[in-house]
This record gives structure tokens, sequence and C-alpha cells, in this order.
């Protein structure tokens, strides 16, 4: 597919939501939505692998890449945010039915989606992720007083308080953030959207997305909230899952969820492939037949094992 992308900006009340459409824009695209503080360019590699007779509109989300920040004095509550996002994004277009494919946090907005309009969403792909994250009560209560005072130290911090760094400081900034989930090549694939040049200097940066991000852990959606939308997600339905990928605090809710979407869904698809939370960046290749072959077909074969996790019980197979 090559460069053939055009970069679309999409008005909001607070600026734009800025996009890379790759393909013919005479075919409406899927909806691809990044992780959180990545953006939109995390989908270049898997994209270029993708059928190049469909369409693809991978967006930036609020305050991530090239998207308008929130104004002043808003929280960002990324989650919500997304769903909302997504929905401006479909109506903005007109789309009777839209298909998504999300990353982290972007497979958490789509399982949203899906659940809150099941009969507008055709298929949905969820990256090393099944939901949005759930916490326990008590480490939720016990963030919150820091949370509010941080947000509330960085909102005041001025623009000249901004750290700034040279091209390869960022770079090795950035790589220690992902703590090894993401390569070299995919650090320089988030950057090119991810920082900008500092004012008057030829070359100092600084990184693009919303520092007010870093406390965005307010409004979490609870297990029983989280129970309650897997079941009324009706769509086709596949679910890639990386051996050394994403942590969680309670990852048996990844299997129970996904014991749901089994049940609820046209078509379920499970495949775990080994490498990190960000291996669709790093590696597509493990992941570009399975994609291409779920959007082509009207109906994906149905794969009902489910991931081993904590110790729960079941097979599931695992690509290389």
């Amino acid at each position: 597919m090559g460069s053939s992308f055009e970069e679309i900006e999409i008005p909001v009340p607070w600026g734009t939501i800025h996009g890379k459409w790759w393909g013919p824009r005479d075919v409406q695209p899927i909806l691809f939505i990044h992780g959180w503080q990545d953006n939109a360019g995390t989908f270049d590699p898997l994209v270029e692998l993708l059928p190049k007779e469909l369409s693809y509109l991978c967006v930036d989300l609020p305050g991530h890449g090239l998207s308008s920040p929130y104004p002043s004095g808003m929280f960002y509550y990324i989650f919500w945010d997304g769903l909302l996002v997504a929905r401006r994004i479909v109506k903005h277009f007109g789309w009777a039915k839209v298909s998504i494919v999300g990353h982290s946090l972007g497979g958490a907005v789509g399982f949203m989606y899906a659940s809150v309009f099941p009969d507008e969403v055709d298929k949905l792909v969820s990256l090393d992720i099944a939901c949005p994250r759930v916490s326990k009560p008590e480490t939720l209560q016990n963030n919150y007083s820091k949370l509010i005072d941080t947000f509330l130290k960085y909102e005041t911090l001025p623009p000249s308080s901004h750290p700034c760094y040279g091209p390869e400081e960022m770079l090795n900034i950035a790589e220690a953030g992902y703590k090894g989930s993401v390569g070299k090549k995919g650090l320089e694939i988030l950057m090119k959207r991810g920082m900008k040049r500092a004012p008057q200097s030829s070359n100092r940066y600084f990184f693009s997305r919303d520092v007010r991000l870093k406390v965005s852990g307010l409004a979490m959606p609870s297990l029983d909230i989280v129970m309650e939308m897997a079941q009324k997600i009706t769509c086709h339905y596949m679910n890639i899952k990386a051996k050394d990928g994403l942590k969680m605090e309670s990852p048996e809710v990844y299997t129970n969820v996904l014991s749901v979407l089994e049940k609820t869904c046209k078509t379920f698809n499970f495949h775990e492939v080994h490498g990190t939370h960000h291996v669709h960046l790093n590696d597509p290749g493990k992941l570009a037949d399975k994609i291409s072959t779920f959007l082509l077909s009207d109906r994906s074969p149905r794969t009902p094992n489910l991931p081993k996790v904590n110790g729960v019980e079941s097979s599931s197979s695992v690509s290389n």
C-alpha cells in the first residue's frame, strides 16, 4: 500500500481530530483506534500488510498525536472519551454500520462502542485487550487523591516549562517509557506524530501528547458494568492476545469477558501470538493474515478456545 494515505481532520467543538486515511476514498474505512499515549502511527506497519481493496481510517484520540487536546480545566476520562469520539466520527461521516480495530485503550473503546451501539457494529478486532481496565476498588480509592492533585499541578504548568530534547534523546526517553514493549523502528514511527518541534528551535522537540493524559485514571468502569456491556455485544468478533502483553491487576477478567463474548457474538475468534503488547507495531506479520481473513470474510471460523489466565484452564493455539 506504500505511503498512500491522506491526512484528514474532523472538526470537534474544541478543535480537530486528526487521522490517516489509507486506501480508496470511495470505500467506507474500517476505524482503527490506538492505545493510551500512542497515536495513529501505531498501525502503519500493520495497515501496509492488509488488503489493498479495503480502506482504513486510523485516528489520533484527543490529546494524542496531532489531535487537539481538551481545553484547559478538562480532565481526560479516557475510555468514555474514546466512546464519544468514536460516535462523533461515525456521525460525521454518516455511517450506518462500522467495523473497528483497536489496540489496548482502542480495543476497550471498540468493546464499549459495540456494546452501546450493538446494531451498528459489524466487526470488532481487539488487540491485546478485551475490555476497559478493571481495578480493585481499594486500588482506585487509594489513587484518587494523587490523581486529582497531580492533574491540578499539570494544568498550571506553563508551556515554557515543558522539557525539550534532541531527536535521539526523545527516542531514548520513549524507549524507557515503553519498558521494552516497542522496538526502535516502532518508536521512530510513533514519534513522527508523537513529538513536535519546540518553538524557535531547529533541533529540539517535546512530546506532542497532552501531559494530562498521565492522570486519566478517574471514572474507570466497574466489573459489573463491564460484564453487563459484554452481554450486549453481538457483532463478529476477533481477539488477538500477546503472550508477553498487557499486565493487568485482575487478569481473570480477560477470560471472563471472552467467555461471555463467545456466547453472544455472531462469530468468535481468539488467537494468541508471541510478542509484546505492541506486537502489531513490532511484528505485524504475525497478525496481518488473521486480521485480513477476518475483515474480508462474512463469517469467520469459530474458535472456542480461550486463553489460560491465572491458572484458569483453557486451551489456545499460539502462533509464532
